[in-house]
């Protein structure tokens, strides 16, 4: 499985992730999909040891399910923790401190314009600075990454039936999830 690779950023290399490995913790994959935009979309994570989890909104963006899969991920993983992410967006947002210039501006982007999907960045910037022991990596989407693609697929599937599902052992996309839990959003507590 290729190396989850950093984003290139122009900010100075005291504000982004270390090159390297990953800290210690688990590492865990997420992605969001959506069958139109705005239409019904699906949010996943997994570990690459087997834990996972999706969950499907019925009229969203592919935005908000790209924040909610790595949300999601984050409440329900304790102790060191390092997202994975096709996303930019989300990636960005803490490897380069976008949120920092969102807060200091009172939520509004470097344009003065509110920041879009608040509802769901605000918790989750407060929940990653509350924490101190979430990081974020890149991984480019559809480039042949197992955990990637496994993520997107559970995303996918979660959007085309609007239903999640988790579980302890790798799913396998497109079967049914075995007895256990099931519905609208399948993450853990």
């Amino acid at each position: 499985m290729p190396t989850p690779r950093p984003s290139s950023s122009r900010r100075p290399a005291a504000s982004r992730a270390p090159a390297g490995p990953p800290p210690a913790g688990t590492i865990v994959f997420t992605d969001g999909a959506c069958l139109g935009n705005p239409g019904p979309g699906g949010w996943a994570w997994a570990e690459p040891a087997g834990a996972y989890a999706s969950g499907a909104e019925p009229r969203t963006t592919n935005q908000r399910m790209e924040i909610t899969a790595a949300y999601e991920a984050v409440k329900s993983h304790r102790g060191p923790v390092h997202i994975v992410s096709d996303s930019t967006y989300v990636v960005n947002c803490f490897r380069d401190r976008w949120w920092e210039g969102w807060i200091r501006r009172g939520w509004k982007n470097s344009a003065r314009k509110p920041v879009a999907n608040r509802d769901l960045w605000e918790p989750f910037v407060e929940l990653v600075r509350r924490r101190g022991d979430v990081t974020f990596g890149w991984v480019k989407g559809h480039s042949g990454d197992a955990m990637n693609d496994l993520v997107d697929a559970l995303a996918v599937e979660a959007a085309q039936t609007q239903s999640g599902r988790s579980g302890r052992a790798g799913p396998t996309p497109g079967r049914p999830a075995s007895p256990g839990r099931r519905g609208r959003s399948g993450a853990r507590g």
